[in-house]
């Protein structure tokens, strides 16, 4: 019983353990801190009703959501990761600057729904982020998009950030105030072009989804905002004060989309068209604004942006104001992810759309340990201390466990013990009647031990020596083996003492089960934990040796993370030496209290059942009549 309580009691603690480290999950506990980011797409934050799908979410971090001196200063050591804390996400970083504490980071959602909440990690903290950049713009986007400009090149041409090297043939005026990190001016004097290639090509009716910010200088007549055109065939896309307009050129005229309420100026704006093979809607901060049932023609010429292309016959102004965030996609981009788009992008804290939690650090019983001296020892720990250590804390956890099992076994036991010779005390005549099943018959013979009080009793030792001694006594008188008379011959009580005897042994045996346990974590543990340092002193010098660098700071660490196995040898042995000390005190007692309730019982025994049986009946004692079990 003892050994099935132990064991259960190990499971216990082990499973404690284990509770402990998985109830606070944590990617990678190279990275300190974390942060939980929220995308709300149900009706607290944006409320979208179609498919979403995979999308490049923007988060601006600053003073105010984000503890920059906390980061590597080159943001390096940022890590997305989802909920779940094991999917590792695809991120770029546009910006990062520690000394203005912004930066622009696109984070790739694999598949974001409308009328939910998204929650991903954003981990940081590691002061020795791995050298393989974790920063993939390419990653970032889906194979549907073909080009993106963050205009974030200062002085060169605007780089693609898509992966297909869709890079532009000219450089832009950069416009450092523009709605994401950095723009580009259009003053109507230097336009942008984009060279054609295979990935921008349109077949005829494509499906393509074209989006920027725009930002309008003011009122201007018919200006070219952005135009595509191949001969007769074109597309444009034109500002005619303040009204956007698209236009379509093929080989059976020119079509216009609606007129529609003029944006307003000096303000940026999200700009975006769908086409496919059925028509073109032109979208404005994520709404409908204007429609036409024309599809694009096919065109494989240069994007030009600003003013109409060199080959083109229009006398059309160019544009002026300013540009930034340009994507191109070969798909059609549902309402609900330009919409999401605009507000993320737009970053409108009204909308609630993404909500930061607070810093958070890994919540364990070793957190404490993270920096300091305590830190350094165990960055410095070799396998072989490693192994030795966790040796002496399996040790430590088995010394633990049977010193507070044994410490509630011997309460029992102690209690038992008290309440048995508490009614032993009022046994006069009849021996065996604190050995009686039936409460009331006990009390008829003089006994006090109630229902209650006998389970308390059968769990101590002294109870089951008396029981052993009863019944011999009941055995030898119903057997006959007195002689037909109540009295006890003193072959049979010698004999008795020695089935009493035989109880003891067995008793002190029980009572010391296990201790066995705590005296090898006495003597084994600071030997182990020396051995684990003698082999990490000798590993430690010959890396020395083998390195050529003999100084203090490359021999310290190791030396003190050898002898951190000597601690732990010692943390196991100190423990185990006051806990066996202190059972093996309670043991005695209870080993004594055995000793002399025996010698009560025999003497007892003795002077009970020593008399004649004429000698008994003529005496004013009441004779003995064993009761039945």
């Amino acid at each position: 019983m003892p050994t099935l309580r132990l064991n259960r009691l190990l499971l216990a603690v082990l499973g404690l353990l284990l509770a402990a480290s998985t109830a606070h999950a944590w990617w990678d506990n190279a990275w300190p801190l974390r942060k939980k980011i929220t995308i709300d797409t149900s009706a607290t934050g944006v409320q979208l009703t179609d498919t979403i799908g995979p999308v490049p979410v923007l988060l601006r971090l600053h003073d105010g959501n984000f503890a920059f001196a906390n980061a590597a200063q080159d943001g390096s050591d940022l890590r997305f990761v989802t909920e779940d804390d094991k999917t590792v996400l695809a991120y770029h970083l546009e910006k990062f600057d520690p000394v203005l504490n912004e930066a622009f980071v696109w984070v790739k959602l694999p598949d974001l729904k409308p009328g939910t909440k998204t929650s991903i990690w954003l981990y940081y903290g590691n002061g020795k982020p791995p050298t393989a950049a974790a920063s993939e713009p390419k990653a970032t986007y889906d194979n549907d998009t073909v080009l993106v400009y963050h205009f974030g090149e200062h002085g060169t041409p605007a780089v693609d950030a898509s992966g297909h090297g869709n890079n532009s043939a000219a450089t832009g005026t950069p416009s450092d105030g523009a709605m994401i990190g950095t723009g580009i001016r259009l003053d109507g004097h230097a336009p942008l072009t984009i060279p054609a290639s295979d990935s921008l090509k349109w077949i005829e009716g494509p499906n393509a989804t074209i989006s920027a910010w725009v930002k309008f200088g003011g009122p201007q007549p018919a200006a070219t905002l952005l135009t595509r055109r191949d001969d007769a065939k074109a597309f444009s896309l034109v500002v005619d004060r303040n009204t956007l307009l698209v236009e379509i050129a093929s080989d059976t005229g020119v079509q216009r989309s609606p007129w529609a309420a003029p944006v307003t100026a000096n303000a940026w704006h999200h700009v975006a068209i769908v086409t496919n093979g059925t028509g073109t809607t032109l979208y404005v901060d994520g709404e409908t604004y204007t429609t036409m049932p024309s599809a694009l023609p096919a065109l494989a010429g240069p994007i030009v942006l600003g003013a109409e292309a060199p080959n083109s016959t229009v006398d059309r102004a160019k544009f002026t104001g300013e540009i930034d965030e340009l994507e191109i996609s070969k798909i059609v981009r549902t309402p609900s992810y330009l919409k999401f788009a605009a507000a993320d992008q737009g970053g409108d804290s009204a909308t609630k759309l993404l909500v930061f939690g607070d810093e958070e650090q890994p919540k364990s019983w070793l957190s404490w340990l993270k920096g300091g001296y305590v830190g350094i020892i165990i960055d410095s720990l070799s396998v072989d201390g490693w192994v030795v250590i966790g040796i002496l804390m399996v040790m430590m956890l088995i010394s633990w466990v049977v010193m507070i099992s044994k410490a509630l076994y011997l309460n029992r036991v102690s209690k038992g013990n008290s309440q048995f010779l508490k009614e032993w005390r009022h046994v006069a005549t009849d021996l065996s009647v604190l050995d009686s099943a039936d409460a009331d018959q006990a009390k008829t013979l003089g006994g006090r031990a109630d229902a209650a009080t006998q389970r308390i009793m059968h769990a101590a030792p002294l109870y089951r020596v008396y029981h052993v001694g009863v019944e011999e006594i009941r055995h030898r008188v119903s057997s006959g083996r007195s002689g037909g008379s109540r009295v006890l011959s003193t072959r049979s009580i010698e004999a008795i003492r020695a089935s009493l005897d035989g109880t003891l042994v067995r008793e002190t045996n029980r009572l010391s089960s296990q201790m066995v346990l705590l005296t090898i974590a006495i003597s084994g543990g600071p030997f182990l934990g020396l051995l684990g340092t003698v082999v990490g002193v000798m590993i430690t010098f010959a890396a020395v040796a083998a390195a050529g660098d003999v100084n203090v700071n490359a021999i310290a660490p190791g030396i003190a993370a050898a002898l951190a196995a000597t601690v732990a040898g010692l943390a196991v042995a100190i423990p185990s030496l006051f806990g066996y000390n202190y059972l093996l005190t309670r043991v005695k007692v209870a080993t004594s209290d055995m000793h002399v309730f025996i010698d009560e019982f025999v003497a007892k025994m003795a002077e009970f059942y020593s008399e004649p049986v004429e000698s008994a009946r003529s005496s004013s004692r009441t004779p003995f009549t064993p009761t039945a079990k």
